[in-house]
């Protein structure tokens, strides 16, 4: 038979109450019956133990502890007090006592303890309504920030449209122009240069104006599938030549092809994004790592660099638009690929440690 195993405070205790009502017992059973006034004492010692149980173990301890204490009484009356029948009725009516003090400690005890743990779960689900009520507060705390930054990115959006079209127009003038120049000088001549360096501006000016127009009006998310491994693969196709010009390391390790729902070429928009970024944070070389990790409802895409890392401050606000950490970015690159993945029902997290590098995880939805 298994019995269950005790822990060390509780065997101590039994040790205690065992050991005290052997000695009261010994006391007893060593005294002469002469002594009428000790042995009036001794058998009250037996309260000791019996208050001790009931206390400790509760009403099942109290009336084990009194019917022990009987147990090992009783002989020594029969025994020894049975020439004395006035003496033998008073100690028989002890032995009813040790009873009922052992079964009223015990009873007192376990209400107590009843009490005391009603206090606790009590305790406990005040507490746990505060951590929700806590919860909730933080919950309309973000809402409401994230409808402040909704109505800051609508009025953006419709002023980088408009601004966007007024300038693109111009623009195309001003390249063709430039063309033109260019076209009517002679390579070796000065001047050619110039427009060169002209219509590489004018460009680069419309590769801004097209990030203007991508945060201000995104396209809408279709519906269809896409697999997401082949989607990464084709991201990092693109940017290999660029990896061997700056020295990095490209590595992969993918959990196995998965489909998720929504448009290929925009998740590959964003992934591009990020993985840009990553290539821009290694100049001297260094490790890009991507992988992905399949849970039952989503997919995870990690984006590992080994760049200097980016500091706290920039963390909180690095999706904010015009926010960016490089020279010559416009700080959309991020906001457009949150905005993205958001379209996509996804979240997309950022992991930094300063000196070490930076981790960007995508979170997509897997298809039913």
């Amino acid at each position: 038979m298994n019995l269950p195993r005790l822990d060390k405070i509780t065997l101590v205790r039994l040790v205690i109450i065992a050991s005290l009502l052997l000695l009261v017992t010994a006391l007893h059973y060593l005294t002469t019956t002469e002594k009428h006034s000790v042995h009036d004492v001794y058998r009250r010692l037996y309260y000791v133990p019996i208050i001790l149980g009931g206390v400790w173990f509760t009403l099942r301890g109290g009336i084990l502890t009194g019917m022990a204490a009987s147990l090992l009484y009783v002989p020594h009356v029969l025994l020894h007090w049975r020439h004395h029948p006035s003496i033998a009725v008073e100690q028989y009516l002890e032995i009813v006592l040790y009873n009922v003090i052992g079964c009223l400690t015990g009873f007192l005890a376990q209400r107590e303890m009843k009490q005391k743990r009603r206090y606790q779960q009590a305790a406990e689900t005040l507490e746990e309504s505060y951590r929700k009520l806590r919860d909730q507060a933080d919950q309309i705390i973000e809402i409401e920030e994230q409808l402040r930054r909704a109505d800051r990115l609508t009025a953006l959006g419709e002023l980088s449209a408009g601004m966007a079209h007024e300038i693109r127009n111009p623009l195309g003038s001003i390249r063709g122009t430039a063309e033109i120049l260019r076209d009517g000088v002679a390579k070796d001549d000065p001047k050619s240069e110039f427009a060169d360096i002209l219509i590489r501006e004018v460009d680069r000016l419309n590769r801004v104006l097209e990030d203007f127009l991508c945060f201000a009006r995104p396209a809408p998310v279709g519906h269809g599938r896409f697999v997401v491994t082949r989607a990464i693969q084709d991201v990092l196709d693109l940017i290999r030549q660029q990896a061997v010009r700056n020295g990095v390391e490209v590595c992969t390790e993918f959990d196995g092809e998965i489909e998720a729902p929504g448009q290929g070429e925009q998740i590959k928009q964003a992934l591009l994004n990020l993985v840009l970024n990553a290539l821009q944070a290694m100049p001297d070389g260094g490790r890009l790592t991507v992988s992905t990790v399949n849970t039952p409802h989503e997919i995870h895409i990690f984006i590992k660099d080994t760049g200097p890392g980016i500091s706290q401050e920039n963390r909180e606000r690095i999706f904010n638009p015009f926010v960016t950490t490089r020279d010559g970015g416009t700080g959309l690159g991020l906001t457009i690929t949150q905005r993205i993945i958001h379209g996509h029902e996804g979240h997309i997290v950022l992991q930094s440690t300063l000196g070490e590098g930076s981790t960007f995880i995508v979170c997509l939805p897997l298809a039913s």
